[in-house]
């Protein structure tokens, strides 16, 4: 059956029966709206999701852009990226929209992609400075950006205090008695997120009187391999370290089973904190103590921002910094003074 089949039976327009099908009830009698809809119920009728975009002029597809993790990895090696994709997807689909998801090496990978695609939103995870004023300058739809730091751009950026997330974990470390603490996360120049969670972290020390060193500094890909690595490098390093902070949750499980595999027992000979609070928190053993991040309000949040610019078809300048909080768990031995 056909949109042309449809109003010959209701006595109709095909124009009135695309009103009542794309949801266009102001212009058509509440009458006409049940009797339409009574026949394409009858007949089992599905329009085109094709012919629907077309005749909107959109697309009802939300484009997400995720990095990868390093060179061969790809975003479900995350745990982090998987929970942020779930949040946005059941957020997304709550607006009668869908998910196009794009994995890329660097975010402005996807310009040619999506300045030919079409979808009526984007969001971004991460980019950095330079590719955000290249994304603005090349694709005009709305976009949002979520952790991104680009403090010059007028865009809507959701991200978290990272700055304080990094402080809180070694005040919490220094405030148990430890000293000696080691430093495990990406290289700090190749993102605003891990510049300021290690910025908090050497402020922190700093607050106390300690210096960090280049020896504290564990430099890795945020993967599970790359964490047990570290545990095994600060495990046999000659600085004694009692403890290790580390840049996310992922980190912290490889750190904790590098140091168990040199024969370290956590947290009687190491204590070791986590970033993010994923749910795997609780089931490792010992449960980590992390900082947690509210990963559904920042989805939650780069959604609404998204839509409103859908929607009310004007751009948006935010920035906005959700809070973290310490979640202590078992991970941490209090040292004796």
């Amino acid at each position: 059956m056909k949109i042309k089949d449809i109003a010959a039976k209701a006595g109709v327009s095909t124009a009135t029966v695309s009103n009542v099908i794309n949801g266009n009830f102001h212009k058509v009698s509440e009458k006409t709206i049940r009797r339409v809809q009574k026949i394409i119920e009858e007949n089992d009728y599905q329009p085109s999701a094709m012919a629907r975009s077309l005749a909107l002029k959109e697309s009802r597809i939300i484009g997400v852009v995720m990095p990868y993790l390093g060179e061969d990895e790809a975003f479900s090696a995350s745990p982090y990226y998987e929970k942020m994709l779930s949040f946005l997807e059941k957020f997304v689909r709550k607006q009668g929209y869908y998910l196009m998801i794009r994995s890329v090496g660097e975010c402005k990978e996807m310009i040619p992609v999506f300045t030919t695609w079409n979808v009526d939103g984007l969001i971004l995870l991460g980019p950095n400075r330079e590719e955000v004023a290249e994304i603005e300058k090349r694709i005009n739809i709305p976009t949002v950006y979520i952790d991104s730091y680009a403090p010059d751009a007028d865009i809507v950026n959701v991200g978290i205090d990272d700055y304080k997330g990094g402080y809180l974990a070694a005040e919490y470390l220094m405030e148990k008695g430890h000293r000696k603490i080691a430093y495990v996360g990406p290289d700090q120049a190749e993102s605003g997120v891990v510049n300021e969670r290690f910025r908090g972290f050497c402020d922190a020390l700093q607050s106390r009187g300690i210096v960090v060193t280049e020896e504290q500094i564990f430099k890795t890909w945020t993967i599970y391999n790359e964490g047990v690595d570290a545990g095994k490098r600060i495990a046999y390093s000659d600085m004694q370290f009692t403890a290790v902070v580390t840049m996310s949750d992922i980190l912290a499980f490889g750190v904790m089973e590098g140091l168990r595999l040199c024969g370290l027992d956590v947290p009687q000979d190491i204590s070791v904190v986590g970033f993010d609070n994923l749910p795997e928190c609780c089931y490792s053993y010992p449960q980590l103590t992390t900082v947690s991040q509210n990963m559904q309000r920042k989805a939650e949040l780069a959604g609404e921002y998204l839509f409103k610019m859908i929607e009310h078809k004007e751009k948006l300048v935010i920035n906005e910094k959700i809070g973290v909080e310490l979640i202590e768990r078992q991970s941490v031995r209090e040292l004796h003074s």
